[in-house]
Order: C-alpha cells, then structure tokens, then sequence
C-alpha cells in the first residue's frame, strides 16, 4: 500500500514517435488503479494523457479529469470520467490539480508539460509544498531537462539543492515506490 491517494499526471496530449511511452502511459494508469490511486490529469482523450485515463479507468481505477473552458471547447469529451471539472482559466485550472493531487509525476510532453512541471518546482521551491514530483526518464527522455537544469545551477541562478527538487526514474514500475521513499524521508526529516 502507498502513502497516497492522488497522482497528478502531467503529460502529453499527444502520442509521440515512441510508442513505449503510450504504453508505459497505459501501465502506469494500471498501477494506480489496482492501488486504489486515483488519476489527476488534464481531461484530455488523446495522446498520452488519453492512454493513461482510459487504462485507468479499464483496469476499475477512478480518475479525476481538470479541464478549462476554451480546452473544453475545442475537446469534445468522450470517456467517462470518476469526475469532470470544467474551470475558467488555464491557471484555475492547475491550481485544481495541484490541490487535487498528493504527488505529481512528469510523463513525456510538450509545452503544456513543461510549463506545469516549472510551476509546481516553483511552488516546491518557494515552499508551498512538499509533494514528490517525479521525471519518468524513460529512454532518457528528460536528460536535455536535467542538462538544463545543471547548467542553470553551474551559472548560478538556480540553487545546487533546487535541482533536486524532482527525481528521476526510468521505470514505471519505480514511480510510486519512489514517492512512497520521499514521502517518508520528508517525514522524517521534517516530522
């Protein structure tokens, strides 16, 4: 059993040029389901985010979909989620994730990932919370992130303890037992 309720899902809403990564979206909604984890994700049907909600919901698992208004205009909705939640803003909208979620882990994505992995490093970094973040490296896909990420604390604009403000992992199998470890450390360190 893991120490969460909630995984907030940051990913793709597209499929990628490497299928592994929609099958290991799949694999990953099948975990959270048979641990009674439920999926936080942008709402999204297609690409990686459509793989991870629809395997989840398959394998009995309940997912919570977080949409705003102009992405709910241009998606039509069609799998039928545990909960919708339709928001004004793109900003409402990730506050409701990151409320929603007790840990969040970073899939392959593109611009709408990024920008939601930078902002709960931000909140991390500023304190606003203390929640795993975990980079799904698979095929060493986030090394140009890391690479970037050094080369900010080399030149001296980020802190050498805020690169650690997420962690890696090259197997789905290791997400969840990597936030059960950093959930425990943080506990003990800060208990």
């Amino acid at each position: 059993m893991f120490n969460i309720k909630s995984l907030g899902v940051f990913c793709g809403s597209a499929d990628g040029k490497n299928e592994d990564f929609v099958k290991d979206a799949e694999k990953l909604g099948r975990l959270l389901a048979k641990n009674d984890i439920r999926l936080v994700y942008g709402a999204g049907h297609v690409g990686m985010m459509g793989a991870i909600a629809k395997a989840t919901l398959e394998a009995g698992g309940q997912v919570t979909g977080i949409i705003n208004t102009l992405l709910q205009e241009r998606e039509k909705q069609i799998l039928k989620l545990s909960e919708l939640k339709i928001l004004p803003s793109l900003h409402t909208r990730k506050d409701a994730m990151f409320s929603a979620s007790d840990a969040f882990c970073v899939l392959p994505g593109g611009i709408g990932t990024l920008d939601e992995v930078f902002e709960i490093m931000t909140l991390k970094q500023l304190g606003e919370h203390h929640k795993p973040i975990i980079m799904y490296n698979a095929h060493g896909f986030w090394e140009p992130f890391k690479k970037i990420i050094d080369s900010l604390v080399e030149k001296g604009y980020i802190q050498p303890q805020h690169a650690k403000l997420v962690s890696y992992v090259d197997k789905v199998e290791d997400i969840l037992p990597t936030i059960d470890v950093e959930i425990k450390d943080w506990e003990k360190n800060n208990g």
